[in-house]
Parts: structure tokens; sequence; C-alpha cells
């Protein structure tokens, strides 16, 4: 450790910048989420657009979560990452999961609302969040951000991890595959809509989503930052009615070490670029500049905000 130490002070001192920015200065670390949500195919899609826009640059993509990539990005283990904003903003303030208040994590660009769904097998007799006591849930690994949107939904509720059965699984894909076995009835995760997860569950079995409306106001006092969203009827098979669910924001943050002029190219790229990352999920479709600029509480990288006061989305 002392080692490491010395080499990034020698760095610093030579005027080449620290370890954690562009050690390898051609090669970045992108920080996406499980398999089965849009995070993946969206990091695929940034790959190539930065590494087309930064010549020499190379984009490794890596998978993980909202909270798991504010703290990669907090302890130098990768350079960017897709964040949630209320989870960004706990990292921010320093509550739990995170051990401490971060101090390298930067915004760069807020991208779209997420959906907190519940899904549970229609023939599971769950029509509420109380009916999930003595059932077998599905949730991602502990620390996660829907993780812990579930445990936040379970206490809003009287409810805990104890009162039930509960499978963590590393992605969406495994999740659902539980469900198609009956080895779960409830599925909970956080993404765009309509989920390709969703989709494939419902395309194997009847299943519903549950209306989380009554269960807001309990949430916004575990944290302000949840909202109210709705699930259009016939977003997927079979549901015939617009259900409500708990939202956040998700955005993409990046360490307050990265070069000025590279992280000013990279949001430039993506903001001309919108149709391509469109192309992958239609959530990103339409959003201004002004919504990417959002102040959603997390401090905006210097080139960042360099782009944004450049094309007037802020002062």
């Amino acid at each position: 450790m002392q080692q490491v130490f010395r080499v990034a002070a020698l760095a610093a001192a030579l005027g080449i910048g620290s370890l954690g920015t562009a050690a390898a200065a051609d090669t970045y670390r992108l920080m996406t989420g499980p398999q089965g949500g849009v995070w993946v195919p969206l990091g695929g899609a940034l790959k190539n657009m930065w590494e087309k826009a930064i010549p020499g640059l190379t984009v490794q993509t890596l998978p993980g979560a909202g909270i798991a990539n504010v703290r990669g990005i907090e302890e130098g283990k990768t350079d960017i990452g897709f964040g949630n904003s209320i989870s960004t903003v706990d990292g921010v303030a320093g509550r739990e999961p995170f051990p401490a208040a971060t101090k390298n994590v930067c915004n760069l660009a807020s991208l779209y609302p997420q959906y907190f769904q519940v899904v549970v097998l229609a023939n599971a007799g769950v029509n509420t969040i109380k009916d999930l006591k003595g059932k077998s849930i599905a949730v991602q690994t502990r620390g996660n951000t829907a993780e812990i949107v579930t445990q936040d939904i379970l206490k809003a509720n009287g409810l805990g991890y104890g009162d039930m059965k509960v499978n963590f699984q590393a992605s969406y894909t495994d999740a659902v595959s539980l469900m198609k076995d009956g080895h779960a009835q409830v599925f909970t995760l956080g993404t765009t809509i309509p989920a390709s997860s969703v989709m494939d569950l419902a395309a194997g079995r009847d299943m519903k989503l549950l209306d989380l409306a009554d269960s807001l106001p309990a949430m916004k006092k575990i944290n302000p930052g949840y909202t109210l969203v709705k699930i259009k009827a016939n977003t997927y098979a079979k549901q015939d009615k617009d259900v409500n669910v708990i939202g956040y924001a998700t955005h993409l943050i990046v360490s307050c070490k990265l070069p000025e002029d590279r992280v000013y190219t990279m949001l430039k790229s993506m903001h001309e670029g919108m149709k391509d990352l469109a192309a992958v999920t239609k959530a990103v479709e339409g959003v201004s500049p002004k919504e990417m600029a959002e102040d959603i509480g997390v401090p905006m990288h210097p080139g960042a905000a360099k782009y944004y006061r450049e094309i007037k989305a802020i002062n």
C-alpha cells in the first residue's frame, strides 16, 4: 500500500495525474448492472460511442449495480458507472449502506426514471405487499439498489426478510428462472419499462404487478427521493390497467479525478448520440440537456459542468 502511495505522489509531482484517473490513461472501466437489465446493453452502446469519440481509448465494461458502482468509483475500482439517485445521494451523505460519505463520486448525466416493480405469479395469492408474508421472494444480492428498495418497502409495510423465504440472485435472469420453476412466487427489480426479464416471465407464466401507491407515504419517510411513477396498461402481457410503482432516477457517475477534457468529450458524444442510446432503450428518447443536467444532490464533474454551460443547459 505504501508503494502505491509513493507512486501516486510521484505521478502528482510529475503532473501526470493520479492513479485512479487514467493510470492506464487509455483504459476506463465502466460498471453496468445485472444481466437482464438495461444497463448492460446501454453500457455496450456507451463503450462504442466513447471509443469512437476519443481515439485510443478503451472502455472495459464490467457487471455491477447501483450501490456497488458508487462504491467502485469511490474505492478506485472503476472509473464510470450507472447509479440510482436515491442510493448515490445516500453515498454523498454517508448514510447506510455506505460506511462513509463519498468524496470521489461526481455526476455526469441524469438519464431516465427507474421503476421498482414487484412481480408476482398470478396464482400466488398476493395482492398487496403485506401478502408477501410466508412467500418465497427473489431479490438482488444484498447491497444492490433494488434490494435496498425491497427492504424499504417491506419495512414500510411492517415486514422484513424474516417474514418470508428470500432468494438472493445476482441477475434478473436467474430470478425469472426461479419464478418459472415455481421456486419463487415474487420477484423484485428496479429498471426501465418494459423490462425484458419481466416480459420473459410473462411469456411463460401468468403474472401481475403489485400497485405500490399505498406504500409511498411511508417510503418517503425512509428516503425523500422516492416518487410514484406509472406503468401504463398493456406494458406487459395481460396487464389490463395502469399500475403505480415506486420510482427514482438513473444517472451516470464518474470519478471526480477523471480529466476535465475527457469527461467533456464523453458527455458531448452522449448528447449528440442520444438516438443511438434510444435505440437500446426508449427510456432515454427525448431526454433534454436540462434534464441531463438536473441537480440531484450529487456534485457535477467540472468537465460535465463546462459542457452543460456551453449548451446553455445550466448557468
